[in-house]
C-alpha cells in the first residue's frame, strides 16, 4: 500500500526527477549529519519529556545552543497543554489514496486539540498552504470524527524555536475542502505520471546533481 507523506508531495511538486530518484529508485545520497543532530535532539527530549521519562542523560549531551531551544519549548504554552501523543505516526484515507505522517506532539485543551510541530529551523514560507500541514490536519480529523464525533476544533501549530513564535493554523470546513483538493490533486499527478521531468530551476540544490545530468 503507497501513503503519500508531506514529503512526497513536497520532493514532487519540487522536482518530479528528484522524486523518481528518490522514492521510485530509492536513491539515498548521503548527507552530513550535522545539519540534522541539532532537530534530532530536541525532538527526542521532547518525546521522553512528555511520556514521563528521565532526560537527565539527554540534557547532558546538549550545547549551550540546544539547550536555550530546549527551554524555549518547555516554556511554550502549547507545549505545556494536555499530552495525548507523540512521535505519533498517523495515517487516512483520502479519495483512493491513503496518506500520512508522524506527528511532532498532539495535544488537547478541553475540546480543542493542537496538533504541534516543532522547528530548530525555519518553518514553512507558506504554512498554511503546506503540504506537511495539509496532510496532518486532514488525518488527525478524520481519526479525531471516530472516537469523539465532530464536537471538537483542531488546529496546528508550528512552534518556532529559533524566533520563539506560534504560527497558529485553525482548521475549519473550508479548509478542509481546500486541503483534500489540493492533496487529491497533487497526489494524481503523481499516480499518473509517465515522464518524471527535471525542475532545471532546482538543479544546483539537489543532492543528485552530481549524477542527473543537468540537461533537459
Amino acid at each position: 500500500m503507497q501513503i503519500f507523506s508531506p514529503n512526497m508531495l513536497k520532493t514532487f511538486e519540487e522536482c518530479p526527477k528528484k522524486y523518481e530518484f528518490r522514492y521510485i529508485q530509492k536513491l539515498s545520497v548521503p548527507q552530513t549529519a550535522k545539519i540534522f543532530e541539532k532537530g534530532k535532539k530536541i525532538h527526542a527530549l521532547a518525546h521522553y519529556y512528555l511520556r514521563g521519562d528521565s532526560i537527565e542523560k539527554f540534557l547532558s549531551t546538549l550545547n549551550e545552543e540546544e539547550k536555550q531551544l530546549w527551554e524555549k519549548l518547555l516554556k511554550n504554552e502549547y507545549f505545556q497543554k494536555k499530552y495525548i501523543n507523540s512521535e505519533y505516526n498517523l495515517t487516512a484515507r483520502l479519495g483512493e489514496y491513503w496518506i500520512g505522517g508522524r506527528l511532532d506532539a498532539f495535544m488537547k485543551s478541553e475540546n480543542i486539540y493542537y496538533i504541534l510541530d516543532y522547528k530548530t529551523g525555519a518553518i514553512p514560507k507558506n504554512p498554511q498552504e503546506d503540504f506537511q500541514t495539509m496532510i496532518y490536519l486532514i488525518c488527525a480529523e478524520k481519526i479525531l470524527s471516530k472516537g469523539w464525533g465532530q464536537n471538537f476544533n483542531l488546529n496546528f501549530v508550528y512552534i518556532d524555536l529559533k524566533n520563539n513564535k506560534n504560527h497558529l493554523i485553525e482548521f475549519d470546513t473550508e479548509k478542509k475542502e481546500h486541503y483534500t483538493a489540493s492533496i487529491l490533486s497533487a497526489c494524481k499527478k503523481i499516480t499518473t505520471e509517465k515522464t518524471f521531468n527535471k525542475n532545471l530551476t532546482r538543479c544546483n540544490f539537489c543532492e543528485y546533481n552530481k549524477f542527473c545530468n543537468n540537461k533537459a
